[in-house]
């Protein structure tokens, strides 16, 4: 096998160790391939161990472990994430500092603010640094925390001591589930407190979640609706659900 062939395909597989993720469109783009080199290349990375073939593209993968949580979700939806990721960067403005949480919908948001300047990022989500890592333009700062190996963030006290010495103006995180009812749910108990920490760091709460988490109650209670300020979802969101957000003074943001 050629030199220029493993350089190549070192390259996808460095790609996937930053990004955690990428479909063959990306790829193709980003390496300037053809989407069939870009296939071939992956089945052989595959087959070598060192990522995992998934519809659409390629995850990473360390050869022994099924992968985390956050990167089997990162193809559910995907569309509609990238979607409701653009419209989230645009409440982003220039000089401002903004908290990125962990899950897979926030990550597409990060992928949205790497071409911008003179943002903060303040993050508990190390798929989040390891995107924004190279990026000149953009101030990261990483919280500190225990290591949630499934969604690869960081939770606990000393994220909470963390955030008490920060401040942002916008806090941008997913939820699992979305209820009139119920309010705001999440399926990890241990991690509420940190959830609520996160919520009450910024005035500005933006919720990014597609239609799928719209009348699910997840274990763990982590607020009322009335902690948020603006939610943004897909077309394919249930418009009564969304009515309803409205009339309980909820800004709700329809991505198209």
């Amino acid at each position: 096998m050629s030199i220029l062939r493993e350089q190549r395909k070192e390259k996808i597989a460095d790609y996937l160790r930053r990004n955690t993720k990428a479909s063959v469109d990306e790829l193709r783009t980003q390496f300037d391939m053809s989407g069939a080199t870009v296939r071939r290349y992956l089945e052989e990375l595959s087959r070598e161990g060192k990522i995992q073939r998934v519809r659409g593209g390629a995850a990473l993968t360390d050869g022994s472990k099924t992968e985390p949580p956050i990167v089997q979700r990162g193809f559910a939806q995907s569309r509609e994430k990238q979607l409701i990721a653009r419209r989230a960067a645009e409440l982003v403005e220039d000089g401002q500092t903004v908290f990125l949480g962990s899950g897979s919908t926030v990550l597409e948001v990060a992928r949205q603010l790497r071409g911008r300047s003179n943002i903060t990022v303040i993050t508990n989500s190390l798929p989040v640094i390891n995107l924004l890592a190279d990026s000149d333009a953009i101030r990261v700062i990483a919280t500190g925390g225990l290591l949630r190996n499934e969604e690869l963030s960081l939770i606990g006290h000393l994220l909470e001591v963390c955030l008490a010495e920060l401040r942002a103006d916008n806090v941008i995180i997913g939820i699992q589930g979305i209820d009139p009812v119920h309010g705001l749910t999440n399926e990890y108990l241990p991690e509420t407190v940190s959830d609520r920490a996160i919520l009450g760091f910024a005035r500005h709460v933006i919720v990014v979640a597609d239609h799928t988490k719209f009348g699910r109650t997840k274990p763990s209670f982590v607020a009322e609706l009335s902690a948020v300020k603006t939610i943004v979802t897909d077309p394919a969101a249930d418009p009564v659900m969304l009515a309803e957000l409205r009339s309980r003074g909820i800004r709700v943001l329809v991505a198209e």
